[in-house]
């Protein structure tokens, strides 16, 4: 006879505590790395599709990014970021070949992104990392919009399973809070 596992209740994401991403938005100094958390925490970006992200993804004319071949409208804060991004990197490496949004002094000399280290290094020791400022951009979707799987897949481009997954933990999150007693 088959043996039966128990059910495994899914967890229930949490937001992030408004001070860890504070801290983290307050460690970045350098141009490249405020463009890197404006992807994460403003697009739900992954560290994987901001160091694929190329120099032609980006329409500051037009006010439209594309990540990971999905078109997204740009908001004041990452155009903000994007052009003193782009000003850093016109004047540091003029020359360079590297067709790639984001480059450092090593991956300017050639065509590849920058490391994933290089990447997600500014936050290391962070509450806040880029991955979870991510998964918190996702949820606050969810929270702000309802927890409708479908619109979470459209905007972000998530698989049927993850956007699930965030509508659930977001209406476990909003029953909660209506379970409350008004103070």
């Amino acid at each position: 006879m088959p043996q039966v596992r128990p059910y495994r209740q899914e967890l229930i994401l949490q937001p992030l505590k408004p001070e860890y991403v504070n801290n983290s938005v307050a460690a970045v100094t350098k141009p490249a790395d405020r463009l890197a958390v404006a992807l994460a925490a403003v697009h739900a970006a992954r560290s994987g599709a901001i160091r694929r992200l190329q120099l032609d993804d980006l329409d500051i004319g037009n006010r439209k990014l594309v990540i990971d071949g999905r078109v997204r409208p740009m908001d004041e804060l990452t155009l903000h970021v994007a052009r003193e991004w782009l000003d850093h990197r016109r004047r540091r490496w003029p020359d360079t070949a590297n067709p790639h949004l984001l480059i450092n002094k090593f991956s300017a000399l050639g065509t590849g992104p920058v490391s994933a280290v290089s990447l997600t290094a500014p936050l290391r020791g962070q509450a806040a990392t880029l991955e979870q400022l991510r998964v918190d951009r996702q949820l606050e979707e969810a929270l702000s919009h309802g927890p409708d799987a479908l619109h979470l897949a459209d905007v972000f481009g998530l698989d049927e399973k993850t956007a699930i997954r965030y509508a659930n933990s977001a209406r476990a999150l909003l029953d909660q809070a209506a379970e409350q007693p008004l103070q």
